[in-house]
């Protein structure tokens, strides 16, 4: 780049994960690129084993930096031994888009940046540990999404900006104030170590969040069954649910089937996934002999139309909520089994390791998911074939029969 004068350049994308390089040369190179016109900066910092990197703030922040529309900066470091420190100064008049991934900036030095970048759509925080407080103000009315993923120190987020719309968070629910997010429609869930998180959610969102039109759950374990509660999600038309085992060492075991209390909540939903871990199925398996399954028939779901469960096993709490959405989705479609939660479930590919690169299917799974595969498809030809109405499409995903075998 020594010979290059920086003019006219659009776009620097700088991704470099290999050995030690000198940061002058990548101060260097940011003061060459990083001119009057550029629209986008992609920079990710090597690894330096302990060390940090102190990103050049002034060349951005001294005027040349006001055209970029999106910037993003990451260390590339799958380890957590290193980290980019960024100490913005201003704003930027043109970003709408800022992405930061192990970056150390403290709530107050990203509240000064963002809230003088007032064209800000888009928000992507990831383990960002120094930021305690997230504070989103009112002047930020076209940001409309917002991504927050494993920012440890992050105690609560305060929200005024009045179009924030789609909310991607790593986190309990208790850093979200109840007030701030009344006008968001997507909410997506994830906590790995978070347990009770749908009974949490059915709990609480209803007021959090009341306008939700798609929510995304992934709760590491349930030790408690999903309440029966007044208050409704009015204007929920997409659910998906994904549970873990929860602790190794104790497990739980979830009653699927207080799940029909969730499906009561939301009087529109349409469409309903259930993506159930199968490493160690806890619950009372059905056998041969059950004659009685629990029954709500005053729980009626009129507008579900499509449901889709993965992992589907012999567990009688699932088999009897399966049960119960064939006869009281009064709307329903299409009602999809998949015996076994991995990549074709979640992608919809038909399952066979015939044609891919690795020659069996991928994630590989134990013995014992097999077993409850096979158990789980057994489960509904006993159990739940009969019950589906000649309206509904039933599509029992099948397992590969090379990879999938009882052996």
């Amino acid at each position: 780049m020594r010979k290059h004068s920086g003019t006219g350049v659009k776009t620097f994308t700088l991704r470099y994960c290999g050995s030690f390089i000198n940061a002058s040369y990548l101060n260097r190179w940011l003061e060459i690129s990083v001119t009057p016109g550029i629209e986008e900066l992609i920079f990710s910092v090597p690894r330096y084993y302990g060390m940090y990197y102190n990103f050049p703030c002034p060349i951005l922040f001294n005027g040349s930096g006001n055209s970029i529309q999106h910037l993003n900066l990451r260390c590339c470091n799958f380890y957590h031994l290193s980290s980019c420190n960024f100490h913005p100064m201003a704003g930027l008049g043109g970003l709408t888009r800022l992405h930061l991934s192990e970056v150390h900036i403290t709530g107050d030095e990203l509240r000064q940046l963002i809230s003088n970048s007032l064209n800000m759509e888009e928000l992507k925080l990831a383990h960002c540990h120094k930021i305690i407080s997230l504070k989103l103000p009112c002047l930020l009315h076209r940001l409309n999404y917002l991504n927050v993923f494993e920012c440890r120190g992050l105690k609560v987020i305060e929200n005024e900006a009045p179009n924030l719309c789609v909310v991607h968070i790593n986190c309990t629910l208790e850093i979200l104030r109840v007030g701030d997010l009344l006008q968001v429609k997507d909410l997506q869930m994830f906590d790995a170590d978070e347990t009770n998180l749908v009974h949490h959610a059915r709990a609480k969102l209803p007021f959090i969040m009341p306008n939700l039109e798609t929510l995304n759950i992934y709760s590491a374990g349930e030790k408690l069954i999903t309440p029966m509660l007044a208050a409704k999600f009015l204007y929920l038309r997409n659910l998906q649910i994904s549970l873990g085992d929860g602790d190794i060492r104790r497990g739980f075991s979830y009653d699927y089937f207080s799940l029909v209390y969730f499906l009561d909540a939301c009087p529109v939903l349409e469409n309903f996934v259930l993506c159930v871990s199968q490493t160690r199925v806890r619950q009372d398996l059905i056998s041969a002999e059950d004659s009685h399954l629990r029954q709500m028939p005053e729980h009626r779901h009129n507008s579900i139309k499509n449901v889709k469960i993965a992992g589907f096993c012999a567990a009688k709490s699932l088999v009897e909520l399966t049960c119960h959405i064939l006869e009281n989705a009064t709307s329903l479609e299409c009602l999809t089994l998949d015996a076994i939660y991995d990549n074709s479930s979640r992608l919809g590919a038909d399952r066979s390791c015939l044609h891919n690169k690795y020659g069996e299917c991928r994630p590989v799974i134990c013995r014992r998911m097999i077993a409850h595969a096979h158990s789980g498809l057994w489960a509904i030809g006993r159990y739940v074939v009969e019950k589906v109405p000649s309206t509904v499409k039933l599509d029992i995903k099948k397992l590969c029969g090379r990879c999938h075998k009882i052996i």
